[in-house]
């Protein structure tokens, strides 16, 4: 029989216990992080809501104007169509044309 025997300077129900410590914590910290995700992502979902609610009213107003501009009779106001159309050249849009 070999007298060779290993002897840890902790015990294994320590060891073990620390252990399950660290999970423990470590499990808390990401239900934590979890939770700062869920609610940045509550928080960006709303602020996307009342941004679509603005586009709709500024999209009402611009098709209300537009609407009343298309329906104006400019001839009733006073105005004249013009005799000629004079359309004028353009440059190329790119320099390399």
């Amino acid at each position: 029989m070999s007298k060779f025997s290993i002897h840890f300077p902790f015990s294994p129900v320590s060891f073990t216990a620390s252990i399950v410590g660290a999970l423990a914590m470590t499990y808390i910290g990401l239900i934590a992080v979890v939770m700062i995700y869920a609610t940045y992502t509550i928080d960006f979902s709303q602020s996307v809501r009342n941004d679509e609610s603005v586009v709709a009213k500024l999209e009402s107003q611009y098709l209300s104007t537009v609407t009343q501009i298309t329906n104006t009779d400019y001839v009733a106001l006073g105005y004249a169509k013009p005799t000629m159309e004079t359309f004028v050249p353009t440059a190329p849009a790119t320099a390399l044309r």
